[in-house]
């Protein structure tokens, strides 16, 4: 089957975490290295990211305290050293091929937003914020295939993380490539669930030339 589109999740496949996560122990004035402790924690036990500040501060309200953060003048940012250094060129080159590229990952709107200003060479951009569905809801990835204008079987889903990315993507009929990127792509990279599921599993986004050919 000819792949028509290439879909990517956006966090720790697009750009990193880094500042987001630094973003938080700073408000809460703690190590930086404390909460990325406590997020390696909550990845490799299966739960939910937003567990991580929950430990951290037991009882807090992590939706109330992001609207705190923007109140304050210090909320959610991105900027061009938040990709990843093969963003542009791979995603660039999938376009000149004639591929239509998609990203769509479980974001605010603000994020969002932040990332339509970079001007990616994409061809559409979807959050979970916007569309008023997350994954791994097998709606989200309806939405997906609506964005990609193509048949689930033409459409190649590229995330980190296999229990929001591989297996439901899978699922609703895609196919899917794995990528070895930050700390869920590398913890499942050599899970044999994973393996098996993915119809691929790659370490850059350059790699994407050669699956999609």
């Amino acid at each position: 089957m000819v792949i028509k589109c290439v879909a990517l999740d956006i966090g720790e496949t697009v750009t990193r975490d880094d500042r987001y996560w630094a973003s938080w122990a700073d408000w809460f004035g703690v190590p930086r290295h404390t909460l990325s402790a406590l997020v390696g924690a909550v990845v490799a036990q299966g739960r939910d990211n937003a567990d991580a500040i929950r430990m951290l501060r037991p009882g807090v309200d992590p939706a109330a305290e992001y609207a705190a953060r923007e109140a304050a003048g210090r909320g959610e940012f991105l900027d061009e050293t938040d990709l990843y250094e093969d963003v542009r060129p791979a995603l660039t080159a999938l376009r000149e091929r004639g591929l239509r590229v998609v990203l769509a990952g479980n974001q605010t709107a603000r994020a969002g937003a932040l990332l339509r200003g970079l001007a990616l060479p994409v061809d559409a951009l979807a959050v979970s914020d916007e569309w008023g569905v997350a994954k791994p809801s097998p709606e989200f990835f309806t939405r997906v295939t609506e964005l990609a204008m193509a048949r689930p079987e033409e459409i190649v889903y590229v995330g980190d993380h296999p229990a929001n990315d591989v297996f439901p993507a899978h699922a609703a009929g895609l196919r899917t490539a794995h990528i070895r990127r930050g700390p869920w792509g590398h913890l499942w990279a050599g899970d044999p669930e994973v393996r098996s599921t993915a119809d691929w599993s790659i370490g850059s986004l350059h790699e994407l030339q050669d699956l999609t050919a």
